[in-house]
């Protein structure tokens, strides 16, 4: 078998599993659409969905994590093409974590519907909504950086993400106001506070997951790093 052969081999290998990622990646971006309605409507068939849609989650970041193991064994890669498996395996592992994000919210929905004495308690003032527009938009741009390799994308969604720390904090200013007001509501805010918590780690794993987009592309390690605005005279 010649060298040229093996490449070609090596390639169709390496583009399955990156499409498997994307496959995953969609199937957390439904999820996390879906367990954000979940909450808002307490809809209990939703929730059920999301975590059902969680063992799936589970399943395909082990089947990418056993493929990556394959083609290490059998190609042994060289260095650049090692780092690029590397990362592909962290981006896995993140997605897998925000899907696992997505089921915590569907545990809210599920808690909250418990049978109980009082009905269920989230507050109705707290809106969630803009929070996970930004979250899961910035997960759909990591996505779509990683299946064009664009470092320029995945720059855009790191400098984005102070925008939901910023609405994480002005929701939780909001709910100790509201618990303060009305003790009543503590349970139902504490619910509200675990959920936009989640979101918030969803934006976490969407900014983690441009980084290695960026550590391929550019064998540049951007982790724990202030990363300046670009200029949109350059774009």
């Amino acid at each position: 078998m010649n060298d040229r052969h093996l490449s070609t081999q090596y390639d169709v290998e390496l583009s399955g599993v990156c499409a498997r990622v994307l496959e995953m990646g969609g199937l957390v971006e439904t999820q996390v659409a879906a367990a954000v309605r979940a909450l808002v409507r307490l809809d209990q068939d939703l929730a059920s969905e999301v975590l059902a849609a969680e063992r799936r989650v589970n399943e395909m970041e082990l089947e990418v994590d056993r493929e990556l193991s394959s083609i290490i064994v059998r190609r042994q890669p060289a260095a650049r093409d090692l780092r690029l498996l590397m990362a592909i395996s962290r981006i896995g592992a993140n997605l897998e974590r925000a899907g696992d994000e997505a089921a915590r919210m569907a545990r809210i929905v599920t808690r909250q519907l418990a049978p109980r004495s009082s009905a269920p308690s989230l507050p109705a003032p707290v809106d969630l909504g803009f929070e996970a527009g930004l979250a899961t938009a910035q997960l759909r741009k990591a996505l779509d950086a990683f299946a064009r390799m664009a470092p320029q994308a995945a720059l855009d969604v790191l400098t984005q993400d102070d925008r939901i720390d910023a609405e994480f904090e002005g929701l939780l200013r909001r709910l100790i106001t509201y618990m303060m007001e009305d003790p009543r509501a503590i349970s139902g805010s504490i619910d509200l506070v675990f959920a936009a918590k989640s979101i918030e780690r969803i934006g976490d794993h969407a900014k983690n997951i441009a980084e290695g987009v960026i550590y391929i592309v550019e064998g540049t390690d951007v982790r724990h790093r202030p990363i300046a605005a670009p200029d949109p005279r350059t774009r």
